[in-house]
Formats: C-alpha cells, sequence, structure tokens
C-alpha cells in the first residue's frame, strides 16, 4: 500500500474527528501524536490509532496523561512494542489496545499476541480494533476468568470504587 496516499477519508467504525497531519520533504504523510507529542507516519494502523485514542479520551473520559503509545517491554529476552497501554491514578497497566489496519481482520492470531504482552503487564482490559471492529476483554484475575464486554467502557467505570480508597498494590 502506498502511505503517501493514505486515504484518511476512510469511514472507521468511531467517530470522526480532525487531525494535525502535513506532508514531510520526501512526500511522506505524517500524523501528529498527541501522546508521543511528535509527528509519526500515518499508516493505516497508525489512522486507526489515533482515531481511537481520541474516542477514548473524548467519548470514555480516559485521562490522556494516563495513556502511552508504542510501549516497550520484554517478554522471555524479546523485545516488543504495546500499540496503547492506559494505567490506573497508580501507575499500573489497566488497558492494553492493539490496533491492526481496517483491512487487517480480528483473529485468534491478534489476541493471543495482546494476551502475549499482557503476560507481562497484568493489565484488566484488552482492546483489540481496526477501526472497523473493536472486541473489550476484562479479565478477573480473582477467580481466573474472561468476558467479553458490549462496549468499551469509560475509563472511571474499569475500576471498583473501592480503588479509589485504596493505595496501590
Amino acid at each position: 500500500m502506498d502511505y503517501k496516499k493514505y486515504n484518511t477519508k476512510m469511514n472507521l467504525n468511531l467517530p470522526q474527528r480532525h487531525f494535525n497531519i502535513k506532508t514531510n520533504n520526501n512526500g511522506n504523510r505524517l500524523i501528529f501524536d498527541k501522546l508521543r507529542r511528535r509527528f509519526v507516519s500515518l499508516t493505516p494502523e497508525e489512522w486507526v490509532r489515533q482515531n481511537f485514542v481520541e474516542f477514548l479520551i473524548q467519548d470514555k473520559g480516559f485521562p490522556k496523561g494516563l495513556m502511552c503509545n508504542e510501549v516497550s517491554l520484554t517478554q522471555n529476552g524479546i523485545s516488543r512494542r504495546c500499540d496503547t497501554i492506559v494505567t490506573d491514578r497508580f501507575g499500573n497497566p489497566a488497558v492494553i489496545v492493539e490496533y491492526k489496519a481496517p483491512h487487517i481482520k480480528i483473529t485468534q492470531c491478534v489476541f493471543d499476541q495482546i494476551c502475549r504482552y499482557n503476560m507481562v503487564l497484568k493489565a484488566s482490559y484488552l482492546i483489540v480494533s481496526n477501526g472497523l471492529k473493536h472486541f473489550c476483554c476484562h479479565i478477573d484475575y480473582d477467580v481466573n476468568s474472561y468476558s467479553f464486554l458490549n462496549d468499551i467502557p469509560r475509563y472511571n467505570d474499569l475500576f471498583p470504587t473501592s480503588q479509589c480508597q485504596s493505595s496501590p498494590k
């Protein structure tokens, strides 16, 4: 795919937003990532990421200051990168989000990828999106189970009220 001409008008299953997009001297399109505070290459996956991050912030009340894009981690000696991590107010990983380009189907392999990241991070929520379909899974470590949710929860609904009064683990 020629990313220089990537169609940012492509309809995603997310509210439409406006972004700071520019073309560099090489003709490559760049989009401003407000979490990384810099311009990054505008690829189909990046288009999904930027739209989904805005959705989480503007529609689901996720605090921008508790979100990070392209977070490095090491698993079994192998360096990996999570697309987006959201922490709780104590800095513990709470949500991992994995993005795929709109033309990539969400398959078991995608869930396996995010689950591998979660073996290290131990987040309670996993979200996968290709911009068209979004899946959110809640992991209950107390009873060793998981469940898929019908919708992406608001940030304040992710945590039991008891967390607000407790200290970090």
